[in-house]
């Protein structure tokens, strides 16, 4: 699931979360760790203009310090950015910062990547937005490289090089996941060419065959035979008979009812899928969190 608190966009966050800070975020990310969440994800944006601010918000907390501090607090639970805008910054400063926090996590990362929405964002940065595609495939092979073994790595590339400059620590992980986000063309040619995962941006139930049946087409002409671990994120849930309005998309109604519902992701390829719970308080949401982990999630496992 991707934590309440540290990004705040209308278009997800809870009214409660406006008042929440780092003690409520450390406190689902325990429930999380505790009940089973396969990852906690936090969101990326450095600024935001003040177009979109009564949209978007301005609370985005930063993806490596806070994953940082939910290491400490947790144990098992794996730490995804979700997605990070890579092409914002040098290759070596992402690793960096990267490897330091699989290093200190003791290789719970994943790496998260996405291209970026934002002009004025990149504008400020001094980074080319026009070309953040073309950026991002060359930042993907540079953070190869630089989050691979070598304590020295070397890339060369039509923006970055880097060689005979060495970073310590090394991530603790031999390779490090790396999950392309989007649903354009242009991410499933990313995710299928250089990814370890893909992350769609909230694709309905209908469009999923089509893409990842387009994702298997693209990975196998590129001749990769590693398995792609195919995300989604799926409807906002509410388990049991809400008192309150959830939204007319939400999935509510007895687990067992909500867990047969989501298993069709299952049949429709998804590998993991991302979860958000409509609650009303911290309480409420851990609430949700632990029900679903007992009444719900054992029963969309594909290994049992």
């Amino acid at each position: 699931m991707q934590l309440p608190v540290q990004s705040q966009s209308t278009i997800y966050a809870e009214p409660w979360e406006a008042a929440a800070g780092p003690a409520d975020l450390a406190e689902v990310a325990r429930a999380a760790d505790r009940t089973g969440f396969a990852y906690i994800a936090v969101c990326d944006h450095v600024a935001i203009p003040r177009r979109l601010a009564g949209a978007m918000s301005t609370v985005w907390y930063d993806p490596v310090a806070t994953l940082s501090f939910l290491a400490a607090v947790t144990e098992r639970v794996r730490l995804l950015s979700h997605v990070a805008v890579v092409g914002l910054r040098h290759p070596l400063i992402t690793a960096k910062q990267y490897a330091t926090l699989d290093h200190l996590s003791g290789g719970r990362l994943i790496l998260g990547v996405g291209a970026g929405h934002v002009p004025e964002e990149f504008a400020a940065l001094g980074a080319d937005f026009a070309g953040r595609g073309r950026i991002l495939d060359e930042c993907l092979d540079a953070l190869r490289a630089a989050l691979g073994p070598e304590e020295f790595p070397a890339f060369t590339g039509d923006r970055f090089a880097f060689r005979d400059l060495g970073q310590r620590p090394r991530p603790a992980q031999e390779r490090v996941p790396i999950w392309v986000g989007g649903s354009s063309p242009a991410a499933l040619r990313r995710a299928a060419e250089r990814g370890d995962g893909w992350l769609p941006q909230g694709d309905p139930r209908p469009v999923l065959p089509g893409r990842i049946a387009r994702l298997r087409a693209l990975r196998e002409a590129a001749g990769i035979a590693e398995p792609l671990v195919v995300g989604a994120i799926a409807e906002p849930l509410h388990l049991g008979t809400p008192s309150w309005d959830v939204g007319r998309r939400t999935l509510t109604g007895a687990p067992g009812a909500v867990a047969e519902s989501l298993r069709e992701y299952a049949a429709l390829g998804v590998d993991r899928l991302q979860v958000r719970f409509r609650s009303r308080s911290r309480t409420e949401l851990i609430d949700q969190m632990e029900t679903f982990s007992v009444e719900v999630a054992p029963f969309l496992r594909t290994d049992s």
